[in-house]
């Protein structure tokens, strides 16, 4: 991930931090979804709503299709709204970095007492997923 790469994740979580300190906590997340998208757009950023997902098997497209809260600059975006992050939400991002090819996601709950957001970075060659931190996220950038 480049150093431009990881910026746009710190963007996004920007946006996010300012919806949740505008809205509070505990609303249903499409109210922070709408938000989101208002904000992002305020501030110039070019975010797309409900990301369609396909999933193909040996070339041949599925007709499931997924739909990501937002995609943004290579960055698939999911948004919860409960008392605490579940293996079940962090699966379902992992899923569609891996479903998608993308290699950035984050994922936001507005049901904590303060914002809660995990980054991370998709690594196809292995299928391993890195959760990045204030500890370990300049590992990861490269230029």
């Amino acid at each position: 991930m480049t150093k431009q790469e990881y910026m746009d994740m710190y963007d996004a979580v920007g946006v996010a931090m300012e919806v949740y300190n505008t809205l509070g906590r505990g609303l249903d997340e499409h109210i922070y979804q709408e938000a989101f998208a208002l904000e992002a757009n305020m501030r110039g950023m070019d975010v797309e709503r409900e990301k369609r997902l396909r999933v193909t098997y040996k070339g041949v497209e599925l007709q499931k299709v997924f739909f990501a809260d937002f995609y943004y600059k290579g960055i698939i975006i999911e948004f919860k709204s409960v008392d605490e992050l579940a293996s079940e939400h962090r699966a379902q991002l992992l899923n569609y970095l891996r479903i998608s090819g993308k290699d950035r996601g984050i994922l936001f709950n507005f049901g904590e007492t303060n914002l809660h957001s995990e980054r991370y970075l998709y690594q196809p060659q292995s299928d391993e997923f890195v959760l990045l931190t204030h500890d370990n996220y300049r590992y990861y950038i490269t230029d």
